[in-house]
């Protein structure tokens, strides 16, 4: 194409000029210079194929089937190189470059004219335009297949010359309506769907190619370019053919933009024909007829701005480039955001070694940030989560909000009943009735509810146990993923380093515990002591005493005679078999010395420990006259003469399980009182200490041991130079994946150094004033 040739472009060059220069004046310093480096940036991006891509700023150029984008295209550049026929030829997305070329500076220039270049064949030069549109023919077939079938994998294609403008433009298949050769029933539709992946971005530029010879109402360019772009700030019309409207009508309208709204309005151009084509018609004599045709014909006289391929060429530069600056401060945050993003997942992934002094080094710096992590878990001079505890804080959690309040939720008596001290304290008693409160039962059961804590405490210990478990598994989850056989072996060790450092917590726990249960030291100052239980026991007893109604007997006799019988047998207790062959048995015998023992004064009665609390429950009353006037009777009356019945007195057998079965009196009931008090009092004094203490043993033999211990365990374990390799051994894709990272990684530090290159001014263009937006672009958001 030879877009400046002077006997081609004399008219459009003075419109241009004229109409025109302040406008390119606006543009002018920085825009020359923006396209270049889009064209670039387009290079870089392509290299890393569909797998990655950044919208950059572009012309797409859409239209139906033979309607001219081909031929457009080719005058856009001044030479035949685009595949042509009657049905669909472009098949594949073609991202075109064109890169002008200064004669002066170029070295290439001379003797070479323009060129193109491959993005799929780098190096290689095609001066021969026929060639490019060959290895365009062949690189569709190679990717869609001979029989017409389309694909969405893009053909990058440069084209070097000194006779066009700098555009990067972006030939997309025509729409096609129905289906030929290879092509899916639903061609339509996948046609549409890859033109809108194109336009449908705000940093698109839409080249809507229509026919002039059809209605542009029914125009599929214009009706796909409304859906993507509903108010038509970034799409511009262009009507071909015009030569070929019917007589007596005209484009006039739409190129003033009257009929179909357009912000960015319409270009009118002249395609060459297929007889043209056929004959070998070069692009330089087409733009001589177009030239002539425009400045001929009446409708277009004085619309030279918008009529002619050199205006089309000069408007989308200017376009691009005012467009390139609107969305340029965007583009450099999202590319410098992708490149922070990228590198951090490459870090993960780190760098493949081979050398033995390399595998050490990287086994070694595993280790010591694996251990640094996790004592910043365990401190919380991590990252900080906002949505739940984390690390120390859940351990904090554990041992203050679960162990501590479930101890001080502990009754000392919820599982003793007032039943269980008064066996308790009948059976310290022994034979003899109980002066005072015995301290064995005392002694008995605050052992037994102290027992009680040793389980919670080692529950403790294990979830403390558990929480560095999960602490470790969550430790450089993502460096350590590349290499699972280091993972593992890491966690062997650690749950081995744990475990060893349980049992010492668990050893010391249970001593805490024991020692609690070996001394029960009643001389502490918060207990409560003797005196103050026994008041506290007496208020207690008198707030809940309760006292029956006693039966009204008939007879005053036989009430007496009630009574004493009554008191026989709660004083005395007789428990014998029964008289056989007129002899009393031993154990009716052995009855006098217990009886001996409950008259006040015996020398049985005050055996037995103490705490010291003086004698308010003596023995019953009186003894009870007859109780030994049965007894000395028993003794002083001779055996022969009783009566054969009364020796048929038999007794009942005592039960296995032996319980008094009288209510408790008012003495066993102070003494009952007296036992919980002490018990409560001594219970709270253990408490506070296991709250205490266990807490101190957990965070010593197993959270801090593990602070300082673990690194040294690590190192000395697994630091085996024979072991390096099974180590480090990658599982399969993690190299691939690394390779694709590190690829990523480049591309994006090209782009970014790329995008260094821009002037200040194009780097701080904040939008453009109506004097400097002629053409109505839309102002950068």
């Amino acid at each position: 194409m030879r877009l400046l040739l002077p006997e081609a472009n004399t008219m459009a060059e003075e419109g241009f000029l004229a109409n025109d220069a302040p406008k390119a004046a606006a543009v002018g310093p920085v825009g020359h210079q923006l396209i270049p480096i889009m064209n670039r940036l387009q290079d870089v991006f392509a290299q890393l194929g569909s797998s990655f891509s950044i919208n950059l700023p572009q012309v797409a150029v859409v239209g139906s089937q033979s309607s001219g984008k081909s031929s457009v295209l080719e005058a856009l550049v001044g030479r035949d190189f685009l595949p042509r026929g009657t049905d669909i030829c472009t098949r594949r997305p073609l991202v075109l470059q064109l890169v002008r070329l200064e004669s002066s500076s170029d070295s290439s220039y001379e003797g070479n004219g323009e060129w193109g270049e491959f993005l799929h064949l780098p190096g290689k030069r095609f001066y021969d335009f026929s060639d490019i549109r060959r290895e365009i023919q062949e690189e569709t077939e190679r990717e869609a297949g001979m029989r017409k079938a389309i694909s969405d994998k893009k053909i990058h294609l440069k084209i070097f010359s000194p006779n066009v403008l700098n555009i990067a433009l972006v030939d997309l298949p025509g729409i096609t309506k129905v289906p030929v050769g290879d092509q899916p029933s639903d061609i339509e539709a996948r046609i549409r769907t890859m033109i809108m992946s194109y336009i449908k971005h705000e940093t698109c530029i839409i080249l809507a190619v229509s026919p002039a010879n059809t209605d542009l109402a029914n125009s599929d360019a214009l009706q796909i370019a409304r859906i993507a772009d509903p108010d038509g700030s970034r799409t511009i019309g262009v009507i071909t053919k015009l030569d070929i409207m019917d007589r007596g009508t005209d484009a006039h309208n739409f190129l003033l933009d009257n009929v179909i709204p357009l912000r960015l309005g319409y270009v009118g151009v002249v395609n060459r024909s297929q007889e043209d084509i056929n004959v070998n018609r070069s692009i330089r004599d087409a733009l001589v007829f177009e030239e002539a045709f425009f400045r001929k014909h009446p409708a277009y006289h004085g619309l030279s701005h918008c009529c002619g391929i050199p205006q089309l060429a000069k408007k989308l530069n200017r376009i691009l480039e005012q467009h390139i600056m609107a969305v340029l401060p965007t583009l450099k945050s999202h590319i410098n955001a992708q490149l922070v993003a990228v590198a951090k997942e490459h870090a993960t992934y780190g760098e493949f070694v081979e050398s033995k002094d390399g595998q050490g080094v990287k086994i070694l710096n595993i280790l010591a940030k694996f251990c640094e992590v996790c004592s910043s878990i365990v401190d919380g001079k991590n990252e900080l989560s906002t949505d739940e505890l984390s690390g120390g804080a859940r351990i904090h959690y554990i041992l203050q909000s679960i162990f501590v309040k479930c101890l001080e939720e502990v009754d000392p008596c919820d599982d003793i009943t007032d039943e269980d001290i008064r066996l308790a304290i009948r059976n310290a008693s022994g034979p003899r009735a109980a002066l005072f409160v015995p301290e064995a039962p005392f002694e008995v059961l605050v052992r037994r509810q102290i027992s009680r804590l040793l389980d919670p405490s080692l529950q403790c210990a294990k979830f403390i146990y558990n929480e560095l478990i999960k602490m470790s598994h969550r430790c450089l989850t993502s460096e350590l993923h590349c290499y699972p056989v280091l993972r593992k072996h890491m966690d062997e060790e650690i749950t081995s380093f744990l475990r060893e450092g349980l049992q010492p917590a668990e050893t010391m726990i249970s001593h805490i515990i024991g020692m609690e249960m070996d001394y029960i030291n009643t001389s502490h100052p918060n207990f409560i002591g003797g005196s103050k239980a026994v008041e506290y026991a007496q208020q207690q007893v008198k707030s809940s005493r309760l006292v029956p109604p006693l039966p009204k007997l008939k007879d005053t006799a036989d009430s007496d005679k009630f009574q004493g019988v009554e008191k026989v047998s709660k004083s005395r207790g007789i428990f014998t078999r029964s008289i056989a062959n007129g002899a009393v048995s031993d154990h009716l015998q052995g009855t006098r010395p217990v009886a001996d023992s409950e008259i006040p004064g015996s020398s049985g009665s005050t055996s037995g420990s103490i705490w010291g609390i003086s004698s308010f429950f003596g023995a019953s009353e009186d003894c009870a006259p007859a109780k030994e006037s049965v007894i000395n009777k028993s003794y002083d009356t001779p055996l022969q003469t009783w009566d054969h019945s009364f020796s048929m007195i038999r007794l009942r057998e005592p039960p296995l399980t032996l319980k008094p079965s009288e209510n408790p009196t008012e003495q066993e009931a102070l003494e009952i009182a007296i036992t919980k008090l002490l018990l409560k009092s001594y219970f709270d004094i253990v408490r506070k200490n296991v709250e205490d203490s266990v807490p101190k043993a957990i965070m010593h033999f197993l959270v801090n041991h593990t602070k300082r211990e673990l690194h040294n365990v690590l190192i000395r374990n697994l630091y085996r130079e024979n072991m390096f390799d099974e180590m480090l051994k990658e599982p399969d894709g993690i190299a691939a994946e690394r390779k694709r990272l590190c690829e990523k990684l480049k591309v994006l530090q090209q782009a970014s150094k790329v995008l260094e290159e821009l002037p200040f001014e194009a780097e701080t263009a904040k939008g453009y004033t109506a004097d400097s937006n002629p053409i109505d672009l839309p102002r950068a958001h």
